[in-house]
């Protein structure tokens, strides 16, 4: 059967069949959902190990020409013929990287979860249905399962942080819970706006035919911005980002690592499939004021990180941070600028996933993440928090780990590519530091020093199963840091067609420009007869 296919299906059977399991069989409950994030996790590595090795779907018979997406695994099924409507599946470098990544992290997710004991069988059917719908996203090559795949995403949010999450001294539960969807949902009607605007100018859902056709000019500057911005509130994009702090803070430890490291993702990756490759002249026009945009999110996030107090919000605005330089990344709209930032995308993922894994440990013994009220916790958990100072110097970028070889990437990308961003640039080497005065006085503050005596009864993760998922997004960690070649060669496979788009609609504005300089006294009349032949 069509491995993407299996990666919708198996969730989706997992979460059905689990309305029939009593609520009462909490073991049966986790076992299958850990069986179905296993088979999804060797799915996903099997897709990626062969990735290179299989053909091409759709690029010749979709009558594609040059710079289209070379789609793989490919699968089509006929739904309402009259509109056009398939249920088209396939991925390229950018999706099948995404889609190992939330392979990882759900089934990490699912394991770290057995401490829930709270309405276990609802909580995995919504963890499993969250699921179902990023993997949707990831895969889909039609514009309406697109858009119902995004939604179905972002749903379940609301109950997983709803019902199962907490309020501490910082965030309430049911305000985070509140702003989050409203915010969400907001964003996401916004691009539904502009994905119908697609549609009724091309006539069909079909996202590979849709990249072949040419959008005037003036279309693609009056829908660009809708579309960007609707999926820029899920990345979150400065000054749409406060949902995600208070997010993270209130969800539980499995759902935070999901909300950062992957539904975040899904936001990015809409601006790079949609906004960016549908309208690439308007995106030349509008990337580079994104840049501004990023220094916010790199420099604002990092120094509100630095006066946070609670470990989960220091993460939540360092995860606001992170993916300013994936937005710097795509602004470049150079090869490896924007490879770094599908890179990013992905290590980031991993790392604050690794990251609200190990807070959500602690926390379920002691019940507080305030720096003030912790201390020493190395002491009794010296496996948890060398795994901790491991994802905080993996933020920081210390060489060695793959955020580092993808902040790089971004950051020497944003150098190349014009003078405009080469202030982005420096502020974003310069976020470097603030990261690391915030990741390392949590560090310090939580797991050295003196540690309070009521502390001294914690338990480490000492089991094969409790330690699964930590060793294994650590070792993914260091896998892509020291061997990045893997995962950049297949993400360039999906950028190229991308840049290559990007880079054609530079050299028709730059003709533009040209032709306006005036040859002679009347500028204003040939300025005004570039704009009509646009």
């Amino acid at each position: 059967m069509n491995p993407l296919l299996l990666t919708i299906l198996i969730p989706a059977a997992a979460t059905l069949a689990l309305f029939f399991v009593d609520a009462s069989a909490k073991r049966a409950i986790r076992s299958i959902a850990t069986v179905a994030t296993a088979l999804l996790l060797v799915i996903s590595i099997g897709m990626f190990v062969g990735f290179h090795a299989e053909p091409d779907t759709w690029t010749a018979n979709a009558g594609a020409g040059d710079g289209a997406h070379g789609y793989k695994y490919g699968f089509e099924a006929s739904w309402i013929e009259d509109m056009g409507l398939a249920f088209r599946l396939g991925v390229d470098g950018m999706g099948l990287a995404m889609v190992l990544l939330t392979a990882l992290i759900i089934f990490a997710g699912v394991m770290v979860s057995y401490s829930v004991e709270k309405r276990v069988k609802e909580y995995y059917i919504c963890l499993l249905a969250l699921v179902t719908g990023v993997f949707g996203v990831f895969t889909s090559l039609d514009l309406f399962f697109y858009y119902f795949f995004y939604e179905l995403a972002v749903i379940p949010m609301f109950l997983l942080i709803g019902v199962w999450g907490s309020t501490t001294r910082t965030v309430d539960q049911n305000y985070a819970t509140m702003k989050l969807v409203l915010l969400l949902t907001a964003g996401a009607v916004m691009a539904l706006v502009g994905l119908i605007s697609v549609w009724s100018e091309v006539g069909t859902f079909n996202m590979v035919l849709i990249e072949e056709h040419e959008f005037s000019t003036a279309f693609q500057m009056a829908w660009f911005p809708v579309i960007f911005l609707g999926f820029a509130a899920l990345v979150p994009m400065w000054p749409l980002h406060s949902w995600s702090p208070a997010g993270h803070a209130a969800a539980p430890a499995a759902v935070s690592m999901l909300h950062a490291g992957v539904l975040m993702k899904l936001g990015a990756f809409g601006i790079l499939r949609i906004a960016c490759t549908y309208f690439p002249e308007a995106a030349t026009e509008y990337l580079p004021y994104l840049a501004l945009l990023c220094c916010m999110n790199i420099v604002y996030g990092g120094l509100v990180a630095i006066s946070q107090r609670d470990m989960k919000l220091i993460i939540g605005y360092s995860s606001s941070s992170h993916m300013g330089y994936v937005l710097l990344g795509v602004a470049s709209a150079t090869m490896i600028g924007v490879e770094g930032a599908v890179f990013l995308m992905f290590a980031h993922g991993i790392m604050t996933a690794l990251t609200f894994a190990l807070i959500g440990w602690f926390y379920d013994q002691t019940h507080t993440r305030m720096l003030d009220d912790l201390g020493g916790l190395m002491k009794v958990m010296p496996f948890a928090g060398t795994c901790f100072i491991i994802a905080s110097m993996a933020s920081a970028g210390l060489p060695g780990f793959a955020n580092f070889a993808s902040e790089l990437m971004v950051i020497i990308g944003a150098w190349e590519s014009n003078l405009w961003l080469a202030i982005p640039a420096i502020l974003a080497i310069w976020g470097l530091v603030i990261t690391g005065v915030y990741l390392l006085r949590a560090v310090k503050d939580a797991w050295f020093g003196e540690m309070p005596e009521r502390w001294s009864k914690l338990r480490d993760q000492r089991t094969l199963a409790e330690r699964t998922p930590f060793v294994m997004l650590t070792a993914v960690l260091l896998l892509f840091g020291f061997w990045p070649q893997p995962m950049v060669s297949m993400v360039e496979q999906g950028v190229k067609p991308l840049v290559t788009r990007l880079d054609a609609a530079k050299e028709q504005v730059g003709k533009a420009v040209k032709r306006v300089v005036p040859a002679n006294d009347q500028p204003a009349r040939e300025i005004r007869a570039v704009g009509e032949e646009r």
